[in-house]
C-alpha cells in the first residue's frame, strides 16, 4: 500500500518537529538553563530556575527530567483545552493537577515537583 502525498507531508513534519523538539532540549540541558550547586543530600534549585506549566513552552517543559516532548506538548494541549473551557482560569494549581494530563501519573508529578512553581 502506498502513502499518499499527504500522510508522507504529515510523517515528514512530525519528524522535523521531533528534531527540533530535541535540539532545543539539548540545547537548553547543555547550556545550563537549570543551575545546580553542590549541597549536601541533594540539588538547590532557586524560584528563578523553577518552571511554571501554566505558561511554560514545551522547549521549557521538555527538559523536566521524566517528560520530554511527547509529554510536554501534551501538558500544553491539556492547558490550552482548559483555558478554552473555563474561560481565563490557571490549569494547573499544584503538581497534583500535572496528573489530568495523559501520561503524567502520580509518581511523574511528585518527581518534577520539585522543578516547578505555580502563580
Amino acid at each position: 500500500m502506498t502513502e499518499t502525498r499527504q500522510e508522507k507531508i504529515q510523517s515528514f513534519a512530525f519528524v522535523v518537529s521531533e528534531v527540533i523538539c530535541l535540539a532545543l532540549t539539548t540545547s537548553i540541558v547543555t547550556s545550563g538553563f537549570i543551575r545546580y550547586s553542590s549541597t549536601i543530600g541533594g540539588n538547590e534549585i532557586t524560584l528563578d530556575d523553577k518552571i511554571n506549566p501554566n505558561y511554560a513552552s514545551v522547549a521549557s517543559l521538555a527538559r523536566l527530567p521524566g517528560i520530554g516532548c511527547v509529554r510536554a506538548r501534551a501538558i500544553v494541549a491539556y492547558r490550552q483545552d482548559f483555558f478554552a473551557r473555563k474561560g481565563g482560569n490557571l490549569s494547573f494549581r499544584g503538581c497534583n493537577d500535572l496528573q489530568k494530563v495523559k501520561g503524567i501519573g502520580p509518581k511523574t508529578a511528585q518527581n518534577i515537583g520539585q522543578w516547578l512553581r505555580f502563580e
